[in-house]
């Protein structure tokens, strides 16, 4: 559907991110005459989106693939013909473990994020005593909770399955997607499918075999696995859907130092320009401590509420080794650590198991995560105080000898919105302020999502209301 308009609008985007990528995109898809303009502050588009080439490994400094469960990522390289460089996983390690005592266990089969699918793998698993796999069956009986207020992870996964499965299995599950404290983390905003199954089946355990029975019906003919990347890296992404703007309309190194609004319009003060730009409408996709600041001038209520959504920093540590000088079979995608393991990493990836064409046949690239909402004073330790102790721990849990081809470490401050109790209300506050302003959009992972995907749904929404589109 496109704006029937005699005068072309201005619009900008402001970051150069997956959203904003995604925003401007769109709005050039909705209206072609759009006279667009995408402003970054830095000297390269894909925020945390970073691929680079390290001597024969292709490695990903930030995000290194999205899900296919919201179809937003996928749909979107459908439209700009970048599916044919798209890539499944590795089907015959499709794995993961969890440390347990200093060893790496396989997660029970059939277990997503906060629920078994299959009972044989809970039975079996060493993850857990028979006092805490009793306990996580009698999950099934339990009664569903009387009220739909918002709970944290923590008291939703302990409620439900009790304490020991929630710190050796869902803790260090969620704990990976989000580095956050399970204490804080919103179920509503993260996990509502399991907040949904509660409240429908009276179960989790229960809500989780009906979908998994009806997602084997319709899985005849599905193409896709569960996760994709591009056979080139998340950068070749952003480089595809950059190619598809208008000539001209990106302009590197140029932040954004004021933002106010007049009669005329929108107008933005850039460093180094002299003279402020006018636009029709705004679509600002920075992070929320920036946004907040941008909108201080503009409505000091809807700033205040935006800086409430607070995010954590964490680090990841890129490491090449020879496959020789590792024990570990690595026959699977990675590992995720449980807190209470009180080990100074979250999460490790086998990166060329994972995906191929990461690393050459006789080598290996690993991807280490540190940090987060639990551990963020790691961050404060220098680059080699940092490689120091995530080479301890990989020696300790997968038997690295030896020292590493190369190893890297990107530093991501405040990357991680933490979605705390209360964020859909808080996020609900935002959405209603700015629809009370004329040519604003916000768009970004702060808000209703941090993945790929919602990352990409968030621009592609704000840009159809910036140019007074009902968003599908």
């Amino acid at each position: 559907m496109n704006v029937d308009s005699s005068k072309a609008k201005r619009i900008a985007v402001i970051g150069g991110g997956i959203s904003g990528l995604a925003a401007a995109h769109r709005i050039v898809e909705l209206d072609p005459k759009v006279e667009l303009a995408l402003f970054e502050a830095s000297d390269r588009l894909g925020g945390v989106i970073q691929t680079e080439q390290h001597d024969g490994f292709l490695v990903e400094r930030g995000g290194d693939m999205f899900t296919t469960r919201e179809p937003w990522a996928l749909e979107l390289c459908q439209r700009i013909g970048f599916e044919d460089q798209l890539i499944n996983t590795n089907a015959a390690q499709r794995r993961a473990f969890i440390v347990r005592q200093g060893k790496l266990v396989e997660v029970p089969q059939g277990f997503t994020l906060m629920s078994p699918s299959r009972l044989w793998p809970i039975l079996t698993t060493p993850l857990l005593s028979v006092a805490g796999k009793l306990r996580l069956a009698k999950e099934i009986y339990l009664p569903a909770k009387s009220t739909r207020e918002d709970e944290s992870l923590a008291s939703f996964a302990i409620r439900r399955f009790g304490q020991q499965t929630f710190e050796r299995i869902i803790q260090p599950m969620i704990g990976g997607i989000y580095t956050a404290d399970p204490t804080k983390l919103s179920m509503a905003a993260t996990m509502s499918q399991f907040v949904e199954m509660e409240q429908e089946h009276g179960s989790v355990i229960r809500g989780m075999r009906k979908k998994n029975k009806q997602k084997t019906e319709r899985a005849s003919g599905a193409r896709y696995g569960m996760f994709l990347a591009p056979r080139a890296g998340l950068s070749s992404l952003i480089q595809a859907i950059a190619d598809r703007l208008p000539k001209n309309c990106i302009q590197l190194n140029t932040p954004l130092e004021s933002l106010r609004r007049d009669r005329q319009g929108w107008r933005l003060g850039f460093a180094g320009k002299a003279k402020e730009q006018i636009y029709d409408g705004v679509v600002l996709c920075t992070p929320a401590r920036h946004s907040s600041c941008f909108l201080q001038p503009i409505d000091k209520e809807l700033a205040a509420t935006i800086d409430q959504i607070s995010s954590a920093s964490a680090a990841v540590v890129l490491i090449g080794l020879h496959r020789k000088s590792i024990q570990h079979p690595l026959n699977g995608f990675g590992f995720i650590v449980p807190a209470v393991e009180r080990r100074r990493i979250l999460a490790g990836s086998f990166s060329s198991v994972k995906f191929e064409n990461r690393a050459r046949p006789d080598e290996v690239l690993l991807r280490i995560f540190v940090g987060g909402a639990l551990q963020e004073k790691l961050l404060e330790l220098d680059d080699d105080e940092i490689k120091k102790l995530v080479f301890e721990e990989v020696r300790e849990l997968i038997g690295v000898r030896g020292a590493p081809l190369f190893c890297d470490v990107a530093r991501w401050h405040q990357g991680m919105p933490q979605y705390h109790v209360g964020h859909l209300e808080l996020v609900a506050q935002i959405e209603k302020r700015v629809a009370k302003i004329s040519g604003l959009e916000l768009a970004g992972n702060a808000y209703r999502g941090v993945g790929i995907p919602f990352c990409v749904h968030s621009g592609e929404q704000a840009a159809a209301r910036v140019l007074g589109i009902t968003p599908s």
